[in-house]
């Protein structure tokens, strides 16, 4: 019984910064923005417990 293709696991969708991107579909390149997008978002969430966390340290230790 052969496998359709909606039943094989899906390659992981990595993105390389710089790659070249003449032999992608406009479908992997939407895909890819998406990754990138979501990609920024926990970047900046991420800086912004940073901050929060740096802050608080930083009115703790006050004179």
């Amino acid at each position: 019984m052969p496998i359709e293709d909606e039943d094989r696991p899906r390659k992981k969708i990595t993105h390389e910064i710089g790659q070249d991107l003449s032999l992608l579909s406009v479908e992997e390149l939407t895909e890819r923005i998406a990754l990138l997008n979501a990609e920024v978002e926990r970047l900046k969430e991420a800086m912004t417990r940073k901050r929060a966390s740096k802050d608080a340290a930083n009115a703790f230790f006050k004179p």
